[in-house]
């Protein structure tokens, strides 16, 4: 007979690990680091047999773990070499503009933020949690998400060209009414 534990491993393995890892690439950059920060941290969160109610929470629970692992993993080898960031793609990008160029500038844009930052960003915007949700995933104080996510946003639209300047802007005028 299967314990609680292990069917609820096997059900967050069945029905969320494309989705953790589509979530740890966008920490990562690379698809072979983000599949072993998966696993090592389905095997760490479930080693310690932890309680869940349900496959939501034993969810939360590894993605907090992965950003963590991520994180940590970031700054030992930071401390060891040089800072750089390495970006693997696994296809051919010569000749390649639209989506597939768009695609390339946002990952490598992405690859350059620093991992917290990356992970406030990759939460709040690709697996659209709330600041209070993605505060709560990652153990920060929601002020601590609006500011990681906003020097994110703010770098990310640097990087990839697409601040709005004055002249693209339009001013707003409210007149009266209820809020």
């Amino acid at each position: 007979m299967m314990s609680t534990w292990q069917s609820l491993a096997e059900s967050l393995v069945r029905e969320r690990y494309r989705p953790l890892v589509a979530y740890a690439y966008l920490l990562t950059s690379h698809m072979g680091d983000a599949e072993d920060a998966v696993q090592d941290a389905i095997v760490a969160t479930f080693t310690r047999r932890a309680r869940f109610a349900n496959t939501a929470q034993a969810e939360a629970y590894v993605r907090r773990a992965i950003a963590s692992k991520v994180i940590d993993e970031r700054r030992s080898r930071s401390r060891r070499t040089a800072r750089e960031t390495r970006f693997e793609f696994p296809w051919e990008l010569e000749g390649h503009d639209g989506p597939v160029a768009l695609h390339v500038d946002v990952a490598t844009a992405l690859a350059e933020l620093s991992p917290r930052v990356r992970a406030c960003i990759a939460l709040r915007f690709m697996a659209d949690h709330s600041t209070a949700q993605t505060a709560h995933a990652l153990g920060l104080s929601e002020g601590a998400v609006k500011r990681y996510v906003s020097d994110g946003v703010a770098r990310l639209a640097r990087t990839l060209g697409t601040v709005v300047t004055n002249d693209e802007s339009v001013e707003v005028q409210a007149h009266g009414g209820m809020r």
